[in-house]
């Protein structure tokens, strides 16, 4: 019997995308998976075309949370309601190209690693494309990612029952770092699929296009709050993050 893959993709005010990014995992050669989507109390019409979507393909479950939770309780939620061995993300402005999921689940059984992750490309809001790859360190061990955390979100899957159940405290931006720094910490090392299998959209009102700067109170309080380290160590590896990014920031993106 093939391993039941579980895609965790949260959710708010996305009808702009969220149509193409369900199309995307439709069209994997690996059809064997469920999509979880979460949404965060959507005021557009985003709940209408999941729904939609759900009553024609049994593969998508779709939740609601009760009150506003932010992406980490959304992808709590999900990861909550996963039947799959295998977890992967996918938020709800990207896309998979075809292949990502065949390709990744083999490598991982091949390689019996428990985290894996891809590089991947950039495109506009419109689905251009940037023309711009952004690559993935070979290894990240858990002691790395505390420095900073140089993988996509939509490039991750990991082993469900290797890692065990992770749930993050509610983090509104870096939860996605959160989750890698949690999983690391169990399983200690991630590795590379050296192909690129996605493509992450720009957006301009997304969180992660914020400043930099305004970001700090989130990586502090990720180590702070999630990683219940005292203040010095949250700020050193806080400082540690901002030189860590500016140093990669180039070095991890390459033309096509």
């Amino acid at each position: 019997m093939k391993d039941l893959i579980s895609i965790v993709t949260p959710t708010y005010n996305g009808e702009n995308f969220i149509a193409e990014t369900i199309k995307s995992v439709q069209a994997q050669t690996y059809e064997h998976w469920e999509m979880l989507i979460v949404d965060d109390l959507s005021t557009d019409n985003t709940v209408e075309i999941v729904k939609a979507f759900a009553a024609q393909d049994a593969r998508i479950k779709f939740f609601i949370l009760p009150e506003k939770g932010g992406a980490s309780l959304a992808r709590n939620k999900a990861i909550r309601e996963a039947k799959g061995a295998y977890i992967a993300f996918l938020d709800a402005d990207d896309l998979w190209k075809p292949e990502k999921l065949e390709k990744q689940l083999a490598f991982m059984k091949e390689a019996q690693v428990a985290f894996c992750y891809h590089h991947y490309s950039l495109i506009d809001e419109a689905g251009q494309a940037l023309h711009i790859r952004r690559i993935a360190p070979e290894k990240l061990s858990f002691h790395r990612a505390l420095l900073g955390c140089s993988i996509g979100c939509l490039s991750v899957m990991y082993h469900a029952k290797a890692v065990g159940l992770i749930q993050i405290e509610r983090l509104d931006k870096r939860n996605d770092d959160a989750l890698w720094l949690k999983i690391l910490e169990k399983c200690q090392w991630g590795r590379l699929l050296d192909e690129d299998l996605a493509y992450y959209r720009i957006v301009e009102r997304s969180l992660s296009s914020g400043s930099k700067v305004k970001l700090l109170k989130y990586h502090y309080r990720l180590y702070r709050n999630i990683m219940n380290y005292h203040a010095i160590k949250s700020l050193y590896y806080t400082i540690c993050n901002v030189f860590v990014y500016f140093y990669n920031k180039k070095r991890r993106e390459i033309r096509l």
